[in-house]
C-alpha cells in the first residue's frame, strides 16, 4: 500500500493542499432554517388539540373567554411575556342574520365570487341536534351575549428597529357547533408555534412582530376592526418620549391565517368530497387586487411564496389575488396585507370545497396528519419569510 504522501503525489497534490483543504471552515448553517427546524408536526398538532378543549369558542360566551385566558398563558410560557389586550364592545347590529346563508343565491360565494361546478350553499350550521357529540354540544350550548370583548397579543422587539413591525395574525373564536379545528385553531396554532420559536432567547431579530389573536371574526371582522380603529394612530410614536419603547410601531405589514388544514378538492358530482388531500394541495398566500396597498402586498406575497420554496417541507404556496372576508382586510387600505389558508378564499372555498366550513364537523378527529402537515407547511412558510423580513439569527450560546 501506497503512503499518504505518495498517494498525494500520485494525484499531483501537496499534503499542505489537503491540509489547507481539510482545515476550511464548514459554510455557516442557514439560521432561519435553523429555526424552521424548531416546527414539528406533533407540536402543532397537540396546540390545535388544546384550543378544542374549548368547543367552538364561540365570541360573547365563557368558553370564548377561557380560551382567550389560556392563550395568553401559552404565549407566556413560551417568552412571549409582554402580553395585552384589546378592550372593545360589541353590540351586533339590529335584525342582523348572521350565518345561515340558506336561502342565499347559490350562484354568489364569498366576496361575491361566481360560483361553479357543483354548487353547495355556504351556510353556518346553528342547529344543536346536528351536533352528536352530546359532551361537545353541552359545552357549546351557552348563546353569545353582546357587550364587552377582549382579545390577546403580545409583541417579539426588535433589537435594532424597534420602531418597526409587521403584525402575525389569526383569529381564535369560531362558530358552528364543532370545535372550531380548522376555523381557526389551525390558524391561531400557528401564531403561537411562531410565537414560541421566536420568543427563544436565543432569536433575535432586528425589527419587532406581533402575534395577535382576534376575536369576533365571525361576526363580521370586529375584533380585527377594532384593534384598527384603537391603534392605527399611535403607530412609530415613542411612549414615553426617549424611553426607546414603541407601543405600536410601525406597521411594515399584517398577515393573516385562516383556515389551514384541509384541501381536498371540489365537490365530486354527488356532492361529496375525495377523503384525501388532493395531490394538488398548496398553501394559498392572497392579497386583494382592489386595495389602495395592492401592489406592496402583492411583493409581499410573492415574499413569502419564495420562503414557502426554501422553507417548508411538503406543499408549495400559490398567490391569488382575492382576499376576502378575512382579518387582514381592514388593514388592507393602510398597510400592505396578505391572508394565508388552505383554500382561495372565492374560488375553492366558495365553491364548496371545504364541508367542515362552519359546520359541527369541524372537529380535530375529522382530519388527518395529511391534513394537519399542511397547515404545518403554512407555519413553516410564514416563519421563513418574517425571519428574513425582519432579519431574524439565531445567537450563539456562550
Amino acid at each position: 500500500m501506497f503512503g499518504r504522501s505518495a498517494r498525494l503525489a500520485a494525484l499531483g497534490l501537496s499534503a499542505g493542499f489537503i491540509s489547507a483543504q481539510d482545515a476550511a471552515p464548514a459554510a455557516p448553517l442557514d439560521p432561519i432554517a435553523a429555526m424552521v427546524g424548531r416546527l414539528d408536526l406533533e407540536t402543532y398538532k397537540v396546540t390545535i388539540k388544546g384550543l378544542t378543549q374549548f368547543g367552538d369558542r364561540r365570541q360573547g360566551t365563557d368558553r370564548n373567554r377561557t380560551a382567550i385566558d389560556w392563550i395568553e398563558n401559552k404565549l407566556k410560557s413560551y417568552g412571549c411575556t409582554n402580553t395585552e389586550r384589546i378592550h372593545y364592545e360589541y353590540q351586533p347590529p339590529p335584525a342582523q342574520n348572521r350565518g345561515n346563508r340558506a336561502n342565499a343565491d347559490p350562484t354568489v360565494g364569498p366576496g361575491g365570487s361566481r360560483r361553479r361546478g357543483f354548487r353547495i350553499v355556504d351556510s353556518v350550521n346553528n342547529d344543536p341536534m346536528k351536533q352528536p357529540d352530546l359532551k361537545l354540544r353541552e359545552l357549546n350550548s351557552q348563546p353569545s351575549a353582546p357587550g364587552p370583548r377582549e382579545e390577546v397579543y403580545c409583541t417579539k422587539i426588535g433589537a435594532f428597529h424597534p420602531e418597526e413591525m409587521y403584525i402575525v395574525a389569526a383569529h381564535m373564536d369560531g362558530q358552528g357547533w364543532g370545535e372550531a379545528a380548522n376555523d381557526d385553531a389551525s390558524g391561531t396554532a400557528l401564531v403561537m408555534e411562531l410565537a414560541r420559536v421566536f420568543s427563544s432567547p436565543d432569536v433575535r431579530t432586528e425589527r419587532s412582530i406581533r402575534f395577535a389573536l382576534w376575536n369576533n371574526e365571525e361576526t363580521g371582522l370586529s375584533g380585527a376592526r377594532a384593534y384598527v380603529e384603537q391603534r392605527k394612530a399611535l403607530q412609530g410614536i415613542e411612549s414615553p418620549p426617549g424611553s426607546g419603547r414603541y407601543p405600536e410601531p410601525k406597521w411594515l405589514g399584517m398577515i393573516q391565517h385562516d383556515m389551514m388544514l384541509f384541501d381536498h378538492g371540489m365537490p365530486l358530482p354527488d356532492g361529496t368530497i375525495p377523503s384525501k388531500q388532493r395531490p394538488e394541495a398548496d398553501v394559498n398566500i392572497e392579497y386583494q387586487v382592489n386595495a389602495k396597498l395592492a401592489d406592496a402586498a402583492m411583493i409581499l406575497a410573492h415574499k413569502f411564496q419564495l420562503a414557502n420554496d426554501k422553507y417548508a417541507s411538503d406543499y408549495p404556496a400559490t398567490v391569488g389575488p382575492h382576499m376576502t372576508n378575512t382579518d387582514s382586510t381592514p388593514f388592507m387600505d393602510l398597510t400592505p396585507a396578505i391572508s394565508l389558508r388552505e383554500n382561495e378564499r372565492g374560488a375553492q372555498l366558495g365553491q364548496g370545497w371545504d364541508p367542515q366550513h362552519h359546520q359541527p364537523t369541524d372537529v380535530y378527529t375529522t382530519y388527518k396528519d395529511e391534513d394537519f402537515r399542511l397547515g404545518l407547511n403554512a407555519t413553516q412558510t410564514t416563519l421563513g419569510a418574517i425571519a428574513q423580513l425582519t432579519g431574524a439569527t439565531v445567537m450563539e450560546s456562550k
